[in-house]
């Protein structure tokens, strides 16, 4: 690492040669598997950007020019360029985040990592320079699979709108976001890489027609001025120059100095400019360039010389759903599946080699794949729009406008439901039981384990007059919570003996072992507890009620914001019914969690057994007008 060692900021580049430039790119890549095999990240995207990376820091002048990445996880060799070399924690707790961080640094501008989104903040940030008369250059980075996104598009009608507001848009071309791209952007955008033949033509043109006497030039002047006619008939690329912007490219991503080159174009350009660059996901990595999956979009810790992973998974969540989709598809041929650019992050490739005429991917368009699956469902079928859950919340009004409002049948199924920890603040899905409480005729599915995963998808899709949600945590799945009993459609999970409990515990999908381990804390301070899993937190069970009535205390304790959650639901249904018992609700606080470990996350907010259970202890004393037992004691038992 000779050279990558001595890169403390952008400019350092600038005393590069060519020669070094590509021992640097050299040494990055080496760099990145060394380390990202160690913690895990997104290996394949920055592996891919190397060249493209360095041209973008030798060409503008960080932080004054903005330089901004769609979704951030292509964001490791800018880290490594502005100065940020110890990977040794990347996405642990104190280490450096997965994403851009402003915390981190003022090279980074935005650090959301939801797709599509850049060319808005572009948008904005150079009207900005406008209104205030900068000449800083604003530069967005986009892949192909966000072009795919509806946001991206309307930002694109804005900013072709002003044609003499300079905005530099790179086009990062991999064929893919987490799979293959596909659709009609694909389709063009493949034309456009391979067609390299236009600028050939005007090239040997101009050459040849400079040296004819008298008419040459002014005839290479007239074809030259016909350039949008001969571009659409040598190189059909009349989409982005009909919106009015100028288009750079096809660029070889892999070529330091052709990419200055066009960079070095766009930036003298007084407006609008795409520089459609070439790149390969995973470039140089053998094991990342022959997965046709993703190409090790993320990964795991793997042996850097393999890329096999170091620990065997077990069954996870994701798995267990991906299953029994295969086997619902077998069993009723209405049940399709739609996917928003990530069949296999969400567990469908199975689905889709069993029935590939029923799976749609919809490219990264959460907000289309709503109203699209109403349109299925009217059309007679049973949609199962399988997405995280962090992404629902793009497709909220088409949720509740397109889908609930006309009654349709549709399955809404949310992975990486509730802390997901190490992929920061905007990967953390504890936004979903809030935002869908309002939704009228909606009803939530929070599984437990795999058994109520497999049960309850078959509930949902069952309901053909409303949507429904099915949501599930991220990793590996815990083992089985038996129920003890039943009450209307409430799971008994743990009963007393006795008429009257002190304390009603309801536990909302995978934290039951958690709260069953509350209960025996609570039991050693003497304090007797029902703990019960509404298996369906939306609507309120109507059997909640009753049993609350038979508790002194309710607590409720779930995996999503405490905001609006589960433990508000349940607190209006009570007070709807006239039931004055007291309720505390655990969950998740009203604020943006940093990147650290689930259960570090869980310990760092106090969702955990012993900090509940003093709470609640204490709780109780009150209501016995005593002092609580020490809070360690509580703790040590």
């Amino acid at each position: 690492m000779a050279l990558l060692t001595h890169i403390r900021g952008p400019r350092d580049l600038d005393r590069l040669g060519p020669e070094q430039l590509e021992q640097l790119a050299g040494e990055i890549r080496s760099f990145l598997v060394d380390a990202v095999s160690k913690t895990g990240g997104h290996l394949g995207p920055n592996l891919g950007v190397v060249e493209l990376t360095i041209a973008l820091h030798r060409v503008f002048e960080s932080p004054k020019d903005r330089v901004l990445f769609d979704t951030g996880h292509q964001s490791y060799v800018h880290k490594l360029l502005t100065g940020r070399q110890d990977f040794s924690r990347l996405k642990s707790k104190g280490g450096l985040s997965g994403y851009p961080s402003r915390a981190e640094s003022d090279h980074d501008i935005i650090e959301n990592s939801h797709a599509s989104t850049v060319l808005g903040w572009a948008d904005g940030l150079a009207k900005a320079n406008q209104v205030l008369r900068k000449d800083d250059h604003v530069v967005a980075v986009i892949g192909d699979g966000a072009l795919t996104g509806g946001m991206a598009w309307e930002a694109l009608n804005n900013i072709a709108a002003a044609k003499d507001r300079p905005l530099v848009i790179v086009v990062n071309d991999n064929e893919r976001s987490y799979a293959p791209t596909i659709g009609g952007l694909a389709n063009h955008l493949a034309t456009l890489r391979t067609t390299d033949g236009y600028e050939r033509f005007l090239a040997r043109g101009k050459d040849l027609l400079e040296r004819t006497p008298v008419v040459g030039r002014p005839l290479y002047e007239t074809l030259h001025g016909a350039k949008k006619g001969l571009k659409d008939f040598i190189a059909p690329q009349g989409m982005f120059e009909d919106l009015g912007l100028k288009y750079v490219g096809p660029i070889d991503g892999h070529d330091i100095e052709a990419l200055e080159s066009a960079l070095l174009r766009a930036k003298r350009f007084g407006g609008p400019v795409i520089v459609h660059c070439l790149t390969e996901k995973g470039r140089g990595y053998k094991p990342a360039e022959q997965d046709e999956a993703d190409r090790f979009h993320g990964i795991g810790p793997i042996h850097p010389d393999t890329g096999l992973p170091i620990a065997a998974a077990g069954m996870d969540w994701t798995s267990v759903f991906g299953e029994e989709m295969v086997k619902l598809g077998t069993e009723r041929e209405d049940i399709v599946a739609i996917t928003a650019a990530m069949l296999q992050p969400v567990g469908l490739a199975a689905f889709a080699k069993t029935f590939p005429d029923r799976v749609y991917d919809v490219g990264i368009a959460e907000q289309h794949g709503a109203t699209s699956a109403a349109g299925l469902a009217t059309g007679g079928l049973h949609p199962v729009f399988a997405v995280y859950a962090t992404f629902l919340n793009r497709a909220f009004d088409q949720v509740l406008m397109d889908v609930a409002l006309h009654r349709c049948g549709v399955t809404f199924v949310l992975d990486r439901a509730g802390i997901t920890g190490t992929d920061g603040a905007s990967h953390n899905g504890m936004w979903d039981m809030s935002i869908l409480q309002c939704v009228p005729g909606l009803r939530i599915a929070a599984p437990r384990d795999a058994d109520q995963v497999r049960s309850q998808l078959r509930e949902a899709v069952a309901v053909d007059d409303a949507p429904t949600v099915v949501r599930f945590s991220k990793g590996a799945v815990g083992p089985a919570v038996a129920a003890v009993g039943r009450v209307g459609g409430i799971d008994l999970l743990r009963k007393t003996d006795e008429g009257t409990a002190d304390v009603l515990l309801v536990s909302v999908g995978a934290l039951a072992p958690m709260c069953l381990e509350i209960a025996g804390l609570l039991d050693k301070q003497g304090i007797t507890t029902t703990v019960v899993d509404p298996r369906w937190v939306k609507p309120v069970d109507e059997a909640l009620v009753p049993l609350a009535e038979q508790h002194r205390v309710v607590v409720t304790v779930e995996d999503n914001s405490r905001v609006g959650g589960v433990g508000s639901a349940i607190a209006q249904a009570l007070r709807d019914a006239g039931v004055d018992v007291p309720l505390r609700d655990f969950g998740i606080p009203p604020r943006f969690l940093d990147h650290a470990s689930r259960k570090e996350v869980l310990a760092e907010i106090g969702l955990t057994a012993p900090d509940i259970a003093r709470q609640v202890t204490g709780l109780v004393a009150k209501l016995d007008g005593r002092l609580a037992d020490s809070p360690t004691e509580v703790a040590r038992d």
